[in-house]
């Protein structure tokens, strides 16, 4: 089970009041969580009923940036533009860099004076930390992992969009 609930704290997307909760744990130089974001996209333009969340699972061991990357999505929803900057490293995931990040931020017209601060203030890593356990304590071990209405999605994510689309969301695989 997804642990905690869906809160104030979380990110959210698509339809506020959706009865479908559909949260990712999410790694933005994870090559599978880029695969799946253009599919996790083309869903909430197809299904009007998802509420997606993304919570940060940067695996940085393994992916040098991942935690920067977590940062900077942070340092623009201080300044309104989380979901822009998400997008913004998914779509430029493989020249990812340090240069990367502050570049993207002006793309996005962010006020660079505070999105440098913000990478530095230590409330955003708590943050970024805190999604991490959370992670841990839900039971995930990689990513991309999927939670739909609080239960962890054990099927393929390419498989994601037509089990949605079902009738009930609660079925066999999940």
């Amino acid at each position: 089970m997804l642990t905690p609930p869906i809160n104030t704290r979380d990110h959210i997307t698509g339809n506020p009041q959706g009865t479908i909760e559909l949260v990712e744990y999410g790694d933005f130089q994870c090559p599978y969580c880029g695969e799946a974001y253009p599919l996790v996209k083309h869903m909430l333009q197809v299904l009007q009923d998802v509420k997606f969340i993304f919570r940060h699972f940067p695996l940085s061991e393994a992916h040098e940036y991942a935690t920067d990357a977590a940062l900077a999505a942070e340092a623009a929803g201080r300044q309104g533009k989380f979901w822009e900057m998400h997008d913004a490293l998914y779509e430029n995931q493989a020249q990812l860099s340090e240069g990367l990040l502050s570049q993207l931020a002006k793309i996005l017209r962010l006020d660079m004076k505070q999105f440098a601060a913000d990478m530095e203030d230590h409330q955003l890593l708590s943050k970024v930390e805190a999604d991490f356990e959370s992670g841990v304590r839900s039971g995930v071990n990689g990513t991309p992992t999927f939670f739909i209405n609080g239960k962890r999605y054990n099927g393929d994510f390419t498989d994601l969009l037509s089990t949605l689309n079902g009738t009930d969301a609660s079925e066999s695989e999940i």
